[in-house]
């Protein structure tokens, strides 16, 4: 029987969910809105599966296939512009389609949760493009992905390095029909802090979503924006340096535990290919640099490299070296820092409106002491200039 004393120990991929017999075993959300297993002790039969799969748990299989690095931008420039990055989900997605496959992947649902499903059709794969910075739900998928390979289909798996590895554990033996791929994560948030940030938003805009997208390129790929199309036909767009819950994100205030100690994070990966933004492209390759989005991608296995050269003829690709490409990419091999406001954020998600409590726990208090000595400086040069009064009412304050 599974059981989670120490959080860091479940990365909430759902495998147990999946493989147990009896489905004794439920995901449910902790007080900060993070899934894990609770099991039903009296409908349990001790098979003692829910522990063997576990992919933290189960011991790693080692690695022999080095892998390969390339930049990669897709050659349909209106996909690129929708993708995070440089468009590449959306080649493999149609081609795995094309040969007859279905894809799994993250999608909204329509209150904008964020989850895991399965599209057949070219024309569906838009729910899936484009990066959810938010812990997707896997529900059911991993039993719905064995039933399609065990019945000869061919299968694409998207998600985060430890949902990969939830499937594969799941899936108890390798299957030809299958190919893998896994993002660089930089960690996932909580649902619960994700479904309080739509709230806000929509209260703000006195209007329900309809549409939300993380990664609007209109200010260019590296300083992307987070955007919200609301039914009012007003938008919310900000860059991802003030966006509120981008900044809560990258400060790494409400991230999962295990994502401050991830098992997963290796050049070595379980997937087939490992998709990633191309952060140093500039450096690097500077002519594959136009600030609308440059893929960084990882070929991890046999099955991998022969998907890219099934789609070679689709995009523009130069090989690099894998060790200098993740040094610009660190979160590929290394994972994020506790923030130490971390307990205190979650503590008060209720209480406080989602600006005040980013702006509490989320502000660098370096910045904020050098704006008050900015302040006091500016105030005490004004007064012996004796210009402190006059300057007070050109900006209409009072004493």
């Amino acid at each position: 029987m599974i059981q989670i004393v120490d959080k860091q120990n479940c990365c909430g991929c759902y495998a147990c969910y999946n493989i147990c017999p009896p489905k004794c075993i439920h995901m449910q959300p902790d007080v900060d809105g993070f899934w894990y297993p609770v099991v039903e002790i009296d409908e349990c039969t001790e098979c003692g599966l829910c522990e063997q799969i576990c992919p933290i748990l189960k011991e790693k299989s080692a690695f022999y296939y080095q892998p390969l690095a390339y930049a990669c931008i897709n050659n349909n420039e209106a996909i690129r512009l929708e993708s995070s990055s440089g468009g590449l989900f959306t080649l493999i997605a149609e081609q795995v389609i094309e040969d007859g496959g279905a894809v799994f992947g993250a999608n909204f649902t329509e209150n904008f949760v964020v989850e895991h499903s399965c599209v057949e059709l070219k024309e569906e794969l838009e729910k899936l493009r484009g990066s959810k910075y938010v812990q997707s739900r896997i529900g059911e998928t991993y039993k719905q992905a064995k039933q399609l390979l065990k019945s000869g289909w061919k299968v694409l798996f998207t998600g985060t390095p430890c949902q990969i590895g939830g499937l594969k554990s799941y899936l108890g033996k390798s299957y030809d029909n299958l190919l893998c791929v896994d993002i660089v994560c930089h960690g996932v948030p909580s649902p619960e802090v994700w479904k309080k940030y739509v709230d806000y938003r929509q209260e703000k805009a006195a209007s329900a979503a309809q549409r939300i997208s993380f990664r609007r390129k209109d200010d260019g790929w590296k300083r992307y924006s987070v955007s919200f199309l609301f039914e009012n036909n007003t938008e919310y767009r900000e860059t991802l340096d003030k966006d509120l819950y981008m900044r809560a994100f990258l400060k790494n205030v409400c991230l999962r535990p295990s994502c401050y100690a991830c098992q997963f994070k290796t050049i070595h990966r379980q997937s087939d290919i490992t998709l990633a933004d191309f952060w140093g492209i500039q450096r690097m390759l500077p002519d594959m640099d136009d600030d609308k989005g440059t893929s960084l991608i990882f070929v991890n296995s046999k099955a991998g490299q022969a998907m890219i050269e099934q789609i070679a003829a689709k995009m523009q690709f130069k090989e690099v070296d894998i060790n200098e490409a993740v040094k610009y990419n660190s979160a590929a091999i290394k994972s994020v820092a506790s923030n130490s406001n971390r307990k205190k954020f979650f503590k008060e998600l209720h209480k406080l409106t989602f600006d005040d409590l980013v702006k509490k726990y989320c502000t660098d208090k370096l910045s904020v002491r050098i704006k008050r000595r900015a302040k006091s400086l500016a105030r005490a040069i004004l007064k012996k200039l004796g210009l402190l009064d006059f300057t007070k009412r050109i900006l209409g304050r009072g004493e």
